[in-house]
């Protein structure tokens, strides 16, 4: 028997294995993370399908509709069978309608159990809009300090220990900056961005609070939630900094371990043209063409980066706390310890102590 399930209702199976059975073009722009595509129909077919309901009639869009789906059954229930053996099986389309439920129907037949997810991907966009025009429940703990100073380095090692922290730039695949989007491939679309988001949000919402970079409006070609970003400037502000020369080599391990690094570096120069001048920007090519990488690093961030963001490269009492990442190992204890100490709650988690944490 088909079972029906609703998005606040998917957080009980555990983890369940969401079969997304739209387009693979519905797919791509947008799905619930983790699901897995299973196309009842393509995108040429999808198309072909809606013409028809929408220039003949809704039965006759039924039978082509049956005429495709038809010859593609035995594998595609052959498919589920197959992922149904790892987890709880939940198809859903993009309202609950027709193409999750003709699966479901045959898959049910075959006799293997599955849920069926109401009202779709619709449903689960709708509940993830609503949760980001509320207030979110979490105090931000924001990083700041200029480029290089190793502030995504130490969101992962944060991440690793326990500790709520959320890399943006990694979900919006780029660096926010104007050579960001090297050697990472394609961005992800809004929806796609917030859904991702969404998910990580819920997996530490047990938390108080959330450790972010602090980003823009717009990372790349996505932007962040406006209630997100407002509590990322009403909240806990961070200074960390390194020296010149760390930033640098950190800045050319980064960089340059990305195909084609040098060239796609020059074309992005062109961009900085307005910002610089011709000038500045063939002295910086000049040094990039004679791979002088070093000097070309140092440069750019200080005649560029460092009065862009203009952040303090020693300690500064203008922020609730700041690290010297000079020595990471220790920089990361004294972050850690100041997050269990000043900024958890009582009664919220605390990985560093591996207890509950509660007020001295």
């Amino acid at each position: 028997m088909i079972k029906e399930i609703t998005v606040q209702e998917l957080s009980t199976l555990g983890q369940p294995i969401l079969v997304d059975v739209r387009s693979e073009g519905e797919f791509s722009e947008a799905t619930i993370p983790g699901a897995i595509s299973l196309p009842v129909f393509n995108n040429e077919e999808r198309a072909q399908v809606g013409t028809t309901y929408t220039q003949s009639s809704q039965s006759q869009a039924r039978e082509l509709g049956l005429s495709i789906i038809g010859p593609k059954l035995p594998d595609l229930v052959k498919r589920v069978g197959e992922l149904a053996k790892n987890g709880p099986l939940v198809l859903f389309c993009w309202r609950g309608g027709m193409r999750s439920k003709s699966l479901a129907t045959v898959v049910d037949l075959m006799g293997i159990p599955v849920y069926r997810l109401q009202g779709g991907y619709k449903a689960y966009r709708a509940q993830l809009v609503e949760y980001f025009e509320a207030k979110l429940p979490f105090q931000v703990v924001v990083l700041r300090g200029n480029t290089g100073v190793g502030k995504t380095e130490l969101l992962k090692q944060l991440r690793v220990d326990g500790y709520p922290a959320i890399d943006l730039e990694k979900l919006a695949n780029n660096r926010g900056s104007v050579f960001g989007a090297m050697g990472l491939g394609s961005p992800p679309s809004q929806k796609k961005f917030e859904g991702m988001l969404y998910e990580e949000l819920e997996s530490f919402k047990k938390f108080s609070y959330i450790i972010v970079e602090c980003e823009s409006k717009r990372i790349g070609r996505v932007t962040l939630p406006p209630t997100l970003y407002k509590a990322m400037q009403e909240g806990i502000q961070i200074l960390q900094y390194d020296s010149l020369e760390n930033r640098v080599q950190r800045l050319l391990k980064e960089y340059t371990s990305v195909p084609c690094a040098l060239q796609e570096i020059g074309v992005a120069l062109e961009r900085l043209i307005k910002t610089l001048g011709h000038v500045k920007v063939k002295e910086l090519r000049a040094l990039l063409e004679t791979n002088s990488l070093d000097e070309f690093t140092k440069q750019l961030l200080v005649d560029y980066y460092d009065k862009l963001y203009a952040y303090p490269n020693e300690a500064s009492s203008e922020y609730a706390f700041y690290i010297n990442y000079v020595e990471p190992v220790k920089a990361l204890k004294e972050l850690e310890c100041y997050l269990d100490e000043k900024v958890a709650l009582p009664g919220g988690e605390s990985p560093l102590l591996g207890i509950r944490y509660s007020a001295k």
